[in-house]
């Protein structure tokens, strides 16, 4: 493959260069608060548009394959080339770039564990869509909600806000069928 990158889905002041993207890679391996999945970095430069998907996929191959990384249950580590790598040659990636790839990677791990404590799902129906949430701790369910959904985007939407705010979900529905108002108003409170 060329060193230059494809542009489709490459916001302005993306990565259009191979090498950029590999060094942007390592700089977010090394950096990220816990090892990533490649789903969580796919999530995170390809969302911000900063690098297209078939350059993202070929580079983090590259880097596997030329032994800067590697993958292990799932979850990306540099070795210690690509932690050379990382530290010296982050600067040829523009800071503003960097700043949003960590930025994005953060919140699609927080979004992954969320996704793993807040289950959802979509079923199908005639004349719409059954959308399921539930919280389970510890091995066991502690809530569930079953909701009718006229279409797939909104089905999504709610699996999205589901995902991000269950516990918040949990908090009022508990507060209400307790009689809470008090907390009502504080989880209320934290929204605005």
């Amino acid at each position: 493959m060329t060193d230059n990158a494809f542009t489709a889905g490459v916001k302005p002041g993306g990565l259009n260069q191979s090498s950029e993207i590999r060094i942007l890679l390592c700089y977010l391996m090394r950096v990220a608060p816990k090892p990533l999945s490649q789903s969580e970095m796919e999530s995170a430069l390809i969302g911000e548009e900063l690098v297209n998907y078939f350059e993202f996929a070929d580079s983090l191959s590259a880097l596997c394959n030329h032994g800067l990384a590697i993958e292990k249950d799932g979850r990306y580590f540099l070795t210690e080339n690509g932690a050379t790598v990382a530290k010296e040659l982050a600067d040829d990636v523009p800071l503003s770039v960097r700043e949003t790839a960590v930025r994005a990677a953060v919140l699609a791990q927080q979004f992954a564990q969320k996704e793993a404590e807040h289950k959802t799902v979509i079923t199908p129906l005639a004349n719409g869509h059954s959308v399921r949430c539930s919280i389970e701790d510890l091995g066991t369910e502690i809530f569930s909600c079953s909701l009718f959904m006229p279409d797939a985007q909104t089905a999504a939407l709610v699996k999205k806000h589901f995902i991000e705010n269950g516990d918040e979900v949990f908090k009022i529905m508990l507060a209400s069928l307790t009689g809470n108002h008090e907390l009502i108003a504080d989880v209320l409170s934290d929204f605005n």
